[in-house]
């Protein structure tokens, strides 16, 4: 989990989500190269906020998860070869927004992960990009009405996928953070998520067209993330968010596929 592979398989379960929910030919380089990636970009902001602590690392396990993190780049490398020119506009955008997130760039802050609040909205709109708008857009597929609504929902997702870690880090933030939870609270950081997992459910319903199989997985998912928001507390155990947590998205992805041979 340190090198981030189990991140890695969250984002390409999302991606595989999108391919069986909307019926997206998903192409191996594309999900090769997005589950690659995501394994690079990870491991680079948990231990390269600093460029020079990413390339000067003495301790033995954080050099074999950098060395991990070369093979995983080069070989994205290769399937991102494979992909298209707007597809590559789309990454790079994404990419930018990461480098935000992780790079110093403002006078008044270390990055926009300083920035409390704006952090898990970072994350969520790349996340969102990667496995909806990304997938599309290497198809040439125009996205319409449904689509942008699928991509506010896999937005929202993410956010309630990203509580209990604010949750969790209550321990360890400092206070300048002014993450959420730093903010409002505990108690009203899972009320807010709630929310979220009201919200996101019921934009299915604005769709035009609603499959009975997305309908089915979407209050599954929407059950899980409802009993996560109960849950969760400070004092987690050792990997409730770090594994449990992150394993929602492969879960869901399995669950759609088994639902395939029904519907």
């Amino acid at each position: 989990m340190d090198a981030s592979i189990h991140v890695g398989l969250a984002v390409f379960a999302l991606l595989k989500v999108t391919s069986i929910l909307f019926k997206v030919e998903l192409s191996n380089h594309l999900s090769f190269f997005v589950f690659l990636g995501t394994i690079v970009c990870y491991n680079f902001i948990k231990y390269g906020v600093e460029a020079g602590k990413y390339i000067l690392v003495n301790n033995r396990y954080h050099k074999s998860i950098q060395i991990f993190s070369l093979v995983a780049f080069v070989f994205g490398c290769y399937h991102g070869y494979f992909l298209s020119i707007d597809s590559w506009l789309i990454i790079l955008i994404l990419t930018g927004l990461t480098g935000l997130y992780a790079l110093p760039v403002l006078p008044q802050s270390n990055n926009l992960r300083s920035l409390g609040g704006l952090k898990i909205f970072l994350v969520a709109i790349v996340w969102s990009g990667i496995t909806v708008v990304l997938p599309y857009t290497e198809i040439s597929r125009i996205l319409v009405w449904d689509d942008w609504v699928e991509v506010v929902q896999r937005l929202l997702l993410v956010l309630v996928l990203m509580i209990p870690f604010e949750i969790r880090d209550l321990a360890y933030d400092k206070p300048e953070l002014k993450t959420i939870p730093q903010r409002i609270g505990v108690t009203k950081t899972k009320i807010f998520g709630s929310f979220l997992v009201l919200f996101f459910f019921f934009l299915t319903f604005l769709k035009d067209d609603i499959s009975e199989l997305e309908l089915i997985a979407k209050a599954v998912l929407f059950l899980i993330l409802g009993g996560l928001m109960i849950i969760t507390k400070r004092d987690q155990t050792r990997y409730f968010a770090s594994f449990w947590v992150e394993f929602v998205p492969i879960f869901w992805w399995f669950l759609i596929w088994g639902l395939t041979f029904y519907y």
